[in-house]
Formats: structure tokens, C-alpha cells, sequence
């Protein structure tokens, strides 16, 4: 009768001893991420809302509280920091909506390649197509430059066609104003051209990335498809062979294997590609940094080159952290959006709707 209750003490002195092992074990990391994750958000956040100026630390006790001042000096008086802030958000989001698609469809179509047994030389391609990704950025930047000058290798290639190639680095109109001054529209509308977001025009908003960030968005391309290209590989080299093996059993066709049978085997992986696509697009900064600094008229401006600038250059840290704050807040929110969208879908009212509808029949 009593041997019971002392096994009961016994096992729960164990557990307690796991409990406090554990959390030994944990707090390297967990301090780790305090120090370096929570922490400068909490600063930055605090930066975001006082009036430090850069000098001494934001904790001394010398800086006021300033409220939204910051977040109201870049999002409303029609001043040059509202209008910089509006060409940085909607530089930044046409690089996410043009750079993400695109790098995600040619990763997977790369890894696919690749991964396949009608490709010979398949090890050779795999570290053709990745060794962009271990290339300094910089240093591409600097290729890149050569490349799109105005007298570079792209518009001499594009000459051979007959095309006349833009001055890249130098035209700050957009790609679909242009398309569209081709086509004999060389004057925006009225109602398009005398109202706007943040400063920034609704003609320029809807006219796409500048010349400049188009080489830019080509340079992201070219340097992170081989990493999520390996990404996708993994993915599809733990996929079980069983599945397309039926499929190619019931008659199914390669696309059809691949859309209904392989894409959906690959939704995790899928998941941290975008995740990490996202992520780095909007953090979008080096190239920038190395080869534009904004320009030409504040076409590539990003949200981080702006909370750097604004930081760094300018001295205004309040409103350099609060575009820094409003970038952190954009990302987590189109990570939960994408997370939602990405999710799996539950089967069980697919079932029951076949129940019942058998049961009928």
C-alpha cells in the first residue's frame, strides 16, 4: 500500500529534475535571444517613440517621450520625409511582389531540373546554379554595374535584336510608364498624376520599379535561386516514390504528377522558401547600399535604406527607428498572411460532404 505513493514521488522528483535540467540546458539560447532579438526590438521601439539624436545610449534618461511624432513626420505633412518614405514602401513592394514569385518558380523549376535523371552532368549544374549564392553581393553589385551601364553588355546584346537599351542606373522612370509611352501614352492622367499616397503619385505608384531596381530585382534573382534551389531539392529527395508511382499507374501525366502529386508533398518546404523569400525582399539593403544609394530620384530607395539613411546620414534615429519599426511590423504580418495561406486545408468536411453524399445515393 505504500509502495504507490513513494513510486508517485519518485516519478515526480524525476520530472522536476527534468523540468529544471531543461531549462539550464535552454538559457544560453534564451538568453541569447533576449539579448540579441527582444532587446533591440524593445530599443528600437523605444527609439522609434523619443527624441534621441545618436549620441550616448537611448536608456541614459536624457531623451523625452515624443509620442507618434516620428511616425507622423514620415506618413503625413507633405514634407520631403513623408515623400521619401512613400518612393522607400513603394520601391520595396513592387521588389516583393515582382522578386518572390519569380525567385520561388525558378528555384523549384531549377531543383526539378536538376534532380531529375534526363539531365546529365546534374552535380556540375547543381553547383553552377548555387555558386551566385556564395558570391559577396557586393562584389556582384559591382558586376552588375558593368553589365547595365549604359554602354554595357545588356544593351549591347539588346541592340543586336534592335531594341534600344535604357540607361539603367540613370532613368528614373518606371518600367510600365515606359511600356505605356511606347504604346503613345506620354502624359499621366490627371486624376492619377495630381493625387497620391505618402507623397508619391498614384501614377508613380502603379508605374512599376525603375529601370535601376529592375537591375537590382534581376541581381536578386540571380543570386538567391541556387539556395532555395537546394531547399527544393531536399524537399523533393525525401518525397516517398510509392505516391507518383501510383500515379504514373492511374495514367496521370507529368504535369498532372506534378501539380496534384509532387507540389502539394512539397508545401513545407514551399512555406520556408516564401517565409524566407519575404523576409529577405523586404529587408532588401546591400545592393542598394553599394551601388545606388536611392537613386536616380529615389527610385530604389527601400524601407531599410531608409531607416538607415534616415538613422545614420541624416541624424533623425526617432524616425530612422520608426521606418525600421514599420518595416519589422510589414514583415510579421505578410508572414502570418502567407502562413494562413499556406496552411493545411483540413480533410474531414471533404469526407463528410463524400459521406453524405454516398449515403444519399
Amino acid at each position: 500500500m505504500t509502495m504507490a505513493p513513494a513510486r508517485a514521488h519518485h516519478r515526480g522528483g524525476i520530472r522536476r529534475g527534468e523540468t529544471l535540467s531543461g531549462w539550464i540546458l535552454s538559457a544560453p539560447v534564451l538568453i541569447a535571444l533576449f539579448v540579441f532579438l527582444v532587446l533591440p526590438i524593445l530599443m528600437t521601439a523605444w527609439v522609434s517613440v523619443s527624441d534621441y539624436n545618436g549620441h550616448g545610449s537611448p536608456l541614459s534618461g536624457k531623451f523625452n517621450f515624443v509620442g507618434a511624432d516620428n511616425y507622423v513626420a514620415i506618413t503625413s505633412g507633405g514634407g520631403l520625409q513623408e515623400k521619401i518614405f512613400g518612393w522607400s514602401l513603394r520601391n520595396t513592394l513592387w521588389y516583393v511582389i515582382l522578386v518572390v514569385p519569380i525567385v520561388t518558380a525558378l528555384s523549384l523549376f531549377l531543383a526539378v531540373l536538376v534532380n531529375g535523371n534526363a539531365l546529365r552532368g546534374r552535380g556540375f549544374f547543381r553547383t553552377a546554379f548555387y555558386f551566385p549564392s556564395v558570391t559577396s553581393s557586393v562584389a556582384i553589385t559591382a558586376l552588375w554595374l558593368f553589365l547595365f551601364n549604359a554602354s554595357g553588355v545588356v544593351n549591347k546584346v539588346l541592340s543586336w535584336i534592335g531594341l534600344h537599351g535604357p540607361v539603367w542606373f540613370n532613368d528614373p522612370q518606371g518600367i510600365f510608364t515606359a511600356l505605356l509611352s511606347g504604346l503613345g501614352l506620354k502624359e499621366a492622367p490627371a486624376a492619377l498624376a495630381n493625387h497620391g499616397f505618402l507623397g508619391v503619385s498614384w501614377w508613380n505608384w502603379i508605374g512599376g520599379p525603375s529601370w535601376a531596381m529592375t537591375a537590382l530585382m534581376l541581381q536578386a534573382i540571380f543570386c538567391t535561386s541556387g539556395t532555395f534551389m537546394l531547399l527544393f531539392i531536399a524537399g523533393l529527395q525525401n518525397l516517398p516514390p510509392e505516391v507518383e508511382e501510383a500515379a504514373i499507374v492511374d495514367g496521370a501525366t507529368t504535369w498532372q504528377r506534378f501539380w496534384h502529386v509532387t507540389l502539394p508533398q512539397l508545401k513545407p518546404v514551399l512555406f520556408t522558401v516564401v517565409t524566407l523569400g519575404l523576409i529577405g525582399a523586404w529587408q532588401m539593403f546591400d545592393q542598394v547600399f553599394s551601388s545606388t544609394k536611392g537613386g536616380p530620384g529615389n527610385t530604389t530607395y527601400t524601407l531599410a535604406f531608409r531607416a538607415y539613411s534616415a538613422s545614420m546620414i541624416d541624424g533623425q534615429w526617432g524616425q530612422g527607428m520608426a521606418v525600421a519599426f514599420i518595416l519589422f511590423a510589414i514583415i510579421i504580418a505578410f508572414t502570418v498572411l502567407q502562413r494562413f495561406w499556406l496552411r493545411e486545408k483540413p480533410d474531414a468536411p471533404r469526407a463528410a460532404r463524400k459521406a453524405k453524399g454516398a449515403s444519399v445515393s
